[in-house]
């Protein structure tokens, strides 16, 4: 059991001429890491253009609808943001390190505005609105360029979002970029536990001895780490899960209720009430009634 949890570094590379890695997948061409929870030296850039997903980003954990445009910084873990495409939804994927471009080339003054993107993006970001939708648009335009044309469409993507007015910074590095990497790697074994156990109940005991803690050691751990108790990241996690199977599904809510994990649906739903602001079959509600220009505009209050 060990060794299935064992966090993964992801190696990247370019493909032959490039300094950056650009690929769209679709529904006969699926991204391989989806369900991987991973991390790496690149940026990596991620836009889908339709569809709803989790999100887990670090310590951050949310659920988007109406497709997603986010920025996660170097060494940041994360999980795949598609775990299947369907029909016309298409996921367009970019990875970088900062020296692909030459050292200082990000401090030179035209580039400045990007540098402190970057800067923010550490923490990762999420786009929204009509940001998203037009910064998206250029994105997927690389497909079909080649060398110089492929290139300056990036930077010009990348001076978008450096301008852009309609983003959230999720917060998500803010205790893990800090973390020592023994640290690093304890948080993505106990993250890929939940990930893979999250429906089914977690004893303090069994989570424990994922990174050989007794409980009480493994408590005090996991909040000196993630400023989060065990508790609430999980159930944190099951209720992004239940978002997402409202949006996504016809189950019932009561279904829903323990497909992700609870044994009683009232504390279920005074759960999501809490966090979510509306009981479960509020937000299913929601979604029926709600326009797609204010699903794009609502998702940010989604954010844990």
């Amino acid at each position: 059991m060990e060794s299935s949890f064992k966090p993964r570094i992801e190696i990247i590379k370019p493909q032959f001429g490039y300094s950056f890695y650009y690929q769209r997948y679709d529904e006969s061409h699926p991204n391989p890491t989806a369900s991987a929870w991973h991390y790496h030296p690149e940026f990596e850039l991620v836009y889908v253009n339709e569809g709803a997903g989790k999100r887990q980003v670090g310590t951050h954990l949310s659920h988007y609808r109406n497709g997603d445009l986010i920025l996660i910084g170097s060494n940041l873990p994360h999980c795949g943001f598609t775990r299947s495409l369907r029909g016309n939804q298409r996921e367009t994927l970019i990875q970088w390190r900062m020296e692909a471009f030459g050292e200082g080339f990000f401090h030179i003054p035209e580039l400045k505005s990007v540098l402190r993107l970057f800067e923010r993006a550490k923490s990762g970001m999420v786009f929204h609105g009509e940001d998203k939708r037009t910064i998206g648009a250029v994105l997927e335009s690389m497909q079909g360029l080649e060398g110089p044309q492929r290139l300056l469409t990036f930077f010009k993507a990348l001076t978008m979002m450096a301008s852009a007015q309609q983003y959230t910074v999720l917060n998500a590095g803010s205790i893990l970029l800090e973390a020592k990497v023994e640290d690093q790697e304890k948080i993505n074994r106990i993250f890929n536990y939940v990930k893979e156990n999250f429906n089914e109940e977690i004893p303090l005991a069994d989570i424990a001895a994922q990174v050989f803690l007794t409980p009480s050691s493994f408590c005090k751990y996991f909040k000196k780490i993630t400023n989060k108790t065990f508790v609430q990241y999980l159930i944190e996690y099951r209720l992004i899960h239940a978002a997402k199977l409202l949006h996504e599904t016809n189950l019932a809510i009561t279904d829903i209720c323990y497909e992700c994990g609870f044994n009683n649906y009232s504390h279920f739903n005074k759960k999501f009430k809490d966090t979510m602001g509306r009981t479960p079959l509020q937000y299913r509600n929601e979604l029926r009634t709600t326009s797609s220009v204010d699903l794009a505009s609502a998702e940010a209050l989604l954010e844990l």
